[in-house]
């Protein structure tokens, strides 16, 4: 074997191997792309999403409703300060 035909075995060899780095850095970019999207469908659907924060929602009164009665009753104070503001003001 000559030199100039080593030469070429071993340059194609290379070419090879940086074709196969190459398509494989491709794939994972676009499986990291992939999850990105989804991530990012989930975070912007509506109806998930407040079906999950429901699911908190109720997770966290099963475990302590104190703070959600004392939350309900500040929430109600808070309204009847407005309506008797507006009665006042007519």
């Amino acid at each position: 074997m000559s030199d100039s035909t080593a030469k070429n075995d071993s340059s194609d060899k290379a070419d090879k191997a940086d074709g196969s780095d190459i398509q494989a850095h491709i794939d994972r970019t676009r499986a990291e792309l992939a999850a990105t999207l989804n991530e990012l469908e989930d975070k912007i659907n509506v109806p998930k999403q407040l079906g999950i924060a429901g699911h908190r929602a109720k997770s966290s009164f099963s475990r302590d409703p104190l703070p959600w009665v004392a939350g309900a009753g500040v929430a109600a104070l808070a309204l009847a300060g407005v309506v008797v503001a507006a009665v006042r003001s007519r």
